[in-house]
């Protein structure tokens, strides 16, 4: 009978020590961001250890992250409800409703999850601050509120400082971020996100050749973590979006990189949407299609393949299929629609009633597609940037009108990368637009365009043609005086820039406009000043044919 004990002992400790290794493999596969392997080895420990609360909880957040909540919630409910551990799950569900707005009974959760925690307890806070930080809308503040008791309890814990690092680095604390990851890895040189976290911070700084030089660092350490080359391929990405000329190189670097991280995660299909994502970035759309094919072939229901596959046909010139696959997407509220889904929608809809030759676009089929794109800036004010290039096109098509209404759209965020050339641009298309032969002058539009080279001038006082279109426009207004007004402050602000300027041939002819029309104006009001002015234009071009009959009808 001792000997039987004993056995059994010996079974219960071994059984022990085999599920902590277990979990211990979900926990590095999860770091390496190896998802499909951790729930296989997860699901393998909640089907021999039912009550391992632990497990259930890790299995749940792989599905959150990947935003399948309906079946992280499963393994919350009977997580909670195991005899080891289960008080992890209560985080879990606190993070669900943290996602939901429902910031009371999130609390309430962590409450229950933080109940009979002993002293040296930090675990929980470390995974409740996380549940801050994985939101859609993540609160790093009080990420860091919670992760500083951790703090206080364990500050030589590897995993709070690392945690601690990611709250810092969210919050746009670069400082205290690289005090803390540098102190979660002299805590744990095993940790190799900390060390990888130190290039990140390297990143986000612009300081792309140090990231990279941090990034070898950790791939010497070890040459198998997926992430590093995941972070690789966003740097160089970044690098090529702040380096023109080395673009096209950096980006195709950047595939091969995402290529290798994959390689080194797995192929499964939430793998193959992050793959998705960032070809998307990289504007590689033949790619694009042809990866959402293959999602297509793994699972032909999910509603998300619909996005990759509206993107890539839209890119590709297959209008309908785009316009097809977006609508059936957001047509679902139950999708987590973004402002770009809207957007590629709204331009798939113009592009439908663009001619072949592209120089005319059916009104209905262009309210239309506006429409989905107003509900995009809606979502995202500044997907405004991604409509520069769009009314850019139109604009070189001379379809005025239809530029005009784009560029708008961009001239009312300041924060708009594009914002200074969304002026200019809607300035010109309004005037371009509005004195066109048979065109009746809209007056309103006209003054708007003045508004918005206003704009430019305030955010450019060296951009010096914007005071030109500003005396046409108000020439258009049939306002003499602002543009008498506009043109004299051309000619003192390129007469600042001294006699060489002044003789480019460009600017004489624009000084000739300026002379030419401030005396036309003064014609019957001054004839001496309009006299003035026009024997300027004769300084510049004796022959001008305007100023010189001009001249002849004053002096009669």
């Amino acid at each position: 009978m001792n000997k039987f004990k004993i056995f059994s002992l010996v079974l219960l400790i071994s059984s022990f020590v085999s599920n902590a290794q277990d979990l211990n493999q979900a926990l590095k596969a999860i770091d390496a961001e190896q998802f499909e392997s951790a729930k296989s080895i997860l699901k393998s420990i909640v089907q021999t250890k039912p009550d391992d609360g632990k497990a259930m909880f890790l299995l749940g957040n792989i599905y959150l992250t990947q935003s399948n909540k309906d079946s992280a919630n499963i393994y919350f409910q009977k997580g909670i409800l195991a005899k080891e551990s289960g008080n992890f799950n209560y985080i879990g569900l606190g993070q669900i409703f943290l996602d939901k707005g429902d910031a009371v009974n999130a609390q309430a959760n962590f409450d229950l999850a933080t109940k009979k925690l002993r002293k040296k307890d930090v675990e929980e806070y470390i995974y409740i601050g996380r549940a801050y930080m994985n939101i859609d809308k993540p609160d790093y503040q009080k990420a860091l509120s919670v992760l500083n008791k951790a703090n206080l309890v364990n500050p030589m814990d590897a995993q709070v400082q690392l945690a601690l690092g990611d709250a810092y680095y969210g919050d746009k604390n670069q400082n205290d971020a690289y005090a803390a990851y540098r102190n979660a890895f002299q805590a744990d040189n095993t940790l190799i996100r900390a060390k990888m976290q130190l290039g990140v911070l390297l990143k986000g700084a612009k300081s792309y050749d140090e990231a990279l030089k941090a990034y070898k660092e950790v791939i010497a350490l070890s040459p198998n973590y997926g992430p590093v080359y995941r972070e690789l391929a966003e740097t160089y990405y970044k690098w090529g979006r702040n380096k023109p000329s080395k673009s096209a190189e950096y980006m195709k670097t950047a595939i091969g990189y995402y290529e290798k991280y994959l390689s080194l995660t797995d192929y499964s299909l939430n793998s193959r949407m992050r793959h998705a994502d960032f070809l998307i970035l990289v504007k590689d759309y033949t790619a694009l299609e042809d990866e959402a094919k293959k999602m297509a072939e793994l699972d032909k229901v999910n509603p998300r393949i619909f996005r990759y596959l509206g993107y890539s046909a839209y890119e590709n010139g297959n209008i309908d299929v785009a316009i097809k696959s977006l609508e059936s997407y957001t047509s679902n509220p139950s999708n987590k629609i973004i402002a770009k889904d809207y957007l590629y929608l709204g331009l798939a809809k113009i592009k439908k009633g663009t001619s072949a030759d592209g120089l005319s676009i059916d009104p209905s089929a262009f309210n239309l597609g506006l429409t989905d794109i107003k509900k995009s800036i809606e979502m995202e004010p500044l997907a405004v940037e991604d409509l520069n290039e769009i009314g850019v096109k139109l604009f070189s098509k001379k379809l005025y009108t239809e530029a005009a209404t784009i560029f708008e759209l961009g001239t009312t965020n300041t924060e708009s990368k594009s914002y200074l050339d969304d002026n200019v641009y809607y300035g010109l298309s309004v005037y371009y637009g509005n004195i066109q032969k048979d065109v009746i002058p809209n007056l309103v539009e006209l003054q708007k365009a003045d508004t918005a080279f206003g704009n430019v001038l305030t955010a450019s006082p060296s951009y010096l043609d914007a005071y030109i279109y500003r005396a046409r426009i108000n020439r258009s207004l049939g306002n003499d005086e602002m543009m008498v007004k506009y043109y004299e402050e051309y000619v003192a602000k390129v007469t600042e820039k001294g006699a060489e300027e002044m003789a480019k041939p460009a600017i004489i002819t624009k000084l000739i406009e300026c002379y030419n029309n401030t005396a036309a104006s003064y014609a019957n009001t001054d004839k001496a000043k309009a006299i003035e002015y026009f024997n300027k234009t004769l300084a510049l071009d004796a022959t001008n044919d305007y100023a010189n009959r001009s001249l002849e009808l004053l002096k009669k």
